[in-house]
C-alpha cells in the first residue's frame, strides 16, 4: 500500500507548488500551515511558476488540516465557498455552509464527492469556534 503525503492529497492544479515543497523537502502539512506571507513571497520569487494564490491556498488547506482536522479535499471545498480561515468557519452557522455547498454543486454541475453532512459541519464549526475563542 502506498504512503501518501499531504501534498498528494491536493488538487493537480497545484502542480508546481507541490513540486517547489517536494525539492525543498516541505511536505508536512504543519511546515505548510505555519508559512508566513514573507515566506511565501520569498517562495514566488524562487520559483514563478508558483502563484501567490495557490501558495495561500495551500497554506489555507493545511491550517484547517492541523487545526480543525479537515481533509485536503474538504478545506478546498470550504475554501470555494469563500471559507478560508477558522475564523470565518466559526462565524458560519451549519445551513450556510450546507447552502454555499449545494450552489456551488449546481453552479458546477457536479456532485461533491466529499460526504458533508450537518452533523460534519456542526462539528467543524464547534471546533473553529474552540479554537477561534482560545486565540
Amino acid at each position: 500500500m502506498e504512503i501518501r503525503t499531504f501534498l498528494d492529497l491536493l488538487p493537480t492544479n497545484f502542480r508546481h507548488e507541490k513540486s517547489f515543497f517536494i525539492q525543498n523537502n516541505i511536505s508536512n502539512f504543519e511546515k505548510l500551515s505555519n508559512l508566513s506571507d514573507l515566506d511565501i513571497n520569498e517562495i514566488q520569487r524562487k520559483s514563478p511558476l508558483c502563484t501567490l494564490n495557490n501558495l495561500k491556498k495551500i497554506r489555507a488547506i493545511s491550517i484547517f488540516k492541523k487545526e480543525i482536522g479537515i481533509s485536503p479535499p474538504q478545506a478546498y471545498l470550504l475554501l470555494h465557498c469563500g471559507i478560508g480561515s477558522p475564523k470565518s468557519l466559526s462565524l458560519s452557522t451549519p445551513y450556510e455552509l450546507e447552502r454555499r455547498i449545494r450552489r456551488l454543486e449546481r453552479s458546477l454541475r457536479v456532485k461533491t464527492k466529499t460526504a458533508i453532512s450537518f452533523t460534519l459541519l456542526k462539528k467543524w464549526i464547534k471546533r473553529a469556534n474552540q479554537i477561534y475563542k482560545s486565540i
